[in-house]
């Protein structure tokens, strides 16, 4: 109505159910499918020290340059990031025309290790990195634009290589706490999820009498005032985190970070995407909390970008609320008579990127004989409807029927019903929102009490008993579907 903000989105009915279910579906592999993990909620409002421990008030930045003819803003990281990716579409280039030109004898990790054109292409991507890393650790933003006036990288909008300097801005929103503006304290919206976890680390080891190695998990809002926000709701200034904090003995962290990879990994996979949409990789430059990084990168349609981090974090965050709240939090170690700070890794994924990562890889179109048809192959435990109840015709009882159908089955799950327009037109309507099964009440059900099931993927369709379709649809559409898999 009033046009909205910049990079803040509202998700619709079938937007929000699947939001929740890919929610659900993190919560129970991290808290019901780990006997040492455990959740909590903390509060978004923060004490303002937090963020001086955590390091956000004096390091949360990024280097943002503008185009002095286009007038728009960028991110230099990013610009340097998409022209390294460029990179890789050339290898990519002579990837396809040298198999093309070999055929079945093409050797592509031969190829990838040994053309020198390849070769020369990653050796620049390295070049690049490490110029990058060197003047960012350095505090040299001068470096930094001199990096992009090097490589001649120009405006996305205005085709020009005219930049203004770079410079550093800081991301966090601040807001008055108080009922007085005057005597009000400044605060901020917590930018992560993170230090909500840390600050009640010894609340939750103490009253839960946990032992190490043992997580604590999260999902929650944070807010990050985005500058260049772009991409959809791939980079937003409100938007959920699901973040597990992992606290271990120090010396044990490496142990677990590579345990934590290789999960959370399997719970991607677990959905069904293609696993070619994902890949790994490694920071080149590390935050000043972590000794070890890893990402999770998704092939969105605009290119391969982070979905998920996994980082080996030591024990900075807990000795910094250490040192700032002047309290001691250590972990007393009962065999060893030890007392210490824990390191922690963490797995820390965006429920929008996620969220966008499933539309964006299953939607699909579809030739069916002279039409197309449009369908999201949503994992079944993920889709925002598990089915759609469709009397045939508005009479002779068939609604009755199936309004009997849909009451045994909406304890269980989020379900549709509909008898308007021709059968076609319904299924067609159900495909493009990503409900998996459809049920189908006809004549045939007022005889026998058997109902077509129709498949959304296949479109192939079965009969089978009125007493038996909750009990198929059940176990198809059930979160243990995906859970099972991650064992």
């Amino acid at each position: 109505m009033y046009d909205g903000l910049s990079a803040v989105y509202d998700y619709g009915q079938n937007g929000a159910e699947l939001k929740n279910n890919i929610k659900e579906y993190w919560w129970k592999s991290m808290t019901q499918m780990n006997e040492n993990v455990v959740g909590i909620d903390s509060a978004i409002f923060m004490h303002p020290t937090v963020w001086k421990a955590s390091g956000h008030v004096d390091a949360f930045n990024d280097p943002l340059i503008d185009n002095k003819d286009s007038k728009k803003r960028y991110r230099a990281d990013v610009l340097i990031e998409d022209y390294i990716e460029k990179l890789n579409d050339k290898i990519k280039k002579e990837v396809k025309k040298a198999a093309k030109r070999f055929g079945e004898q093409f050797d592509e990790q031969q190829f990838l290790e040994t053309n020198q054109r390849v070769l020369g292409y990653k050796q620049k991507q390295k070049d690049i990195m490490a110029e990058f890393v060197t003047a960012m650790d350095a505090g040299d933003l001068e470096r930094v634009r001199q990096l992009i006036i090097d490589l001649e990288i120009a405006c996305p909008v205005s085709g020009s290589r005219n930049w203004t300097e770079v410079r550093q801005f800081n991301l966090m929103f601040d807001t008055k706490l108080g009922s007085v503006s005057e005597g009000a304290n400044t605060i901020y919206l917590r930018p992560e999820t993170a230090q909500g976890i840390f600050v009640n680390y010894l609340n939750v080891q103490k009253t839960g009498r946990m032992k190490l190695p043992f997580g604590i998990a999260q999902i929650g809002k944070a807010f990050r005032n985005e500058i260049v926000a772009r991409q959809f709701i791939f980079r937003m200034r409100e938007f959920e985190q699901m973040e597990m904090q992992y606290f271990v003995k120090p010396g044990e962290e490496m142990k677990y970070f590579e345990e934590w990879r290789e999960k959370r990994l399997k719970w991607h996979h677990a959905m069904g995407i293609n696993a070619d949409k994902y890949r790994w990789h490694e920071h080149d430059k590390l935050a000043h909390y972590a000794n070890a990084a890893y990402d999770i990168e998704f092939e969105f349609p605009f290119g391969f970008k982070e979905l998920e981090g996994i980082h080996s974090r030591t024990d900075f965050d807990l000795s910094q609320h250490e040192k700032f709240s002047g309290k001691k939090i250590r972990f007393f170690d009962n065999e060893s008579g030890e007392s210490y700070v824990p390191y922690v890794v963490e797995t820390s994924i965006g429920l929008d990127r996620t969220f966008l990562s499933v539309l964006s890889a299953c939607y699909n179109e579809e030739k069916v004989g002279d039409e197309t048809r449009v369908v999201l192959n949503i994992p079944a435990p993920l889709a925002p409807v598990k089915v759609a109840v469709l009397p045939l015709v508005k009479k002779d009882g068939l609604p009755e029927l199936a309004r009997e159908i849909l009451n045994e089955l909406k304890f269980d799950m989020n379900c549709q019903y509909e008898e308007k327009d021709s059968i076609g037109k319904r299924y067609r309507r159900q495909d493009a929102i990503g409900t998996p099964f459809c049920i189908t009440v006809d004549n045939q059900t007022a005889e026998d009490r058997t109902v077509t099931l129709r498949h959304r993927d296949t479109m192939e369709q079965e009969r089978v008993s009125m007493d038996k379709v909750a009990e198929i649809v059940k176990e198809k559409v059930d979160m243990k579907a995906l859970l099972k898999k991650l064992i």
